[in-house]
């Protein structure tokens, strides 16, 4: 909590992603177990190994998630 306030109190855009919401944006599926996000992390980043431990591809997904979600938010804005 306290990482977040400083943040926007730098003036920095924070987003916040629920497991199910990184899940789906990443795998396609918000159930998906964390081998499943291991694989498509590789898979899209294009990665000669998985990350490892677990916890570091799950921080790929989260990036992932937020570039296609910020994407997705500039081209509603353009559109309006």
């Amino acid at each position: 909590g306290v990482a977040l306030l400083a943040a926007v109190n730098c003036g920095l855009r924070v987003a916040e992603y629920s497991p199910l919401e990184i899940k789906q944006s990443v795998v396609g599926y918000g159930r998906a177990d964390k081998n499943q996000v291991q694989d498509m992390v590789t898979t899209l980043l294009r990665l000669k190994e998985k990350p490892e431990p677990l916890d570091a591809s799950d921080a790929l997904a989260a990036a992932i998630c937020h570039i296609h979600n910020d994407g997705l938010q500039q081209k509603i804005k353009r559109a309006r």
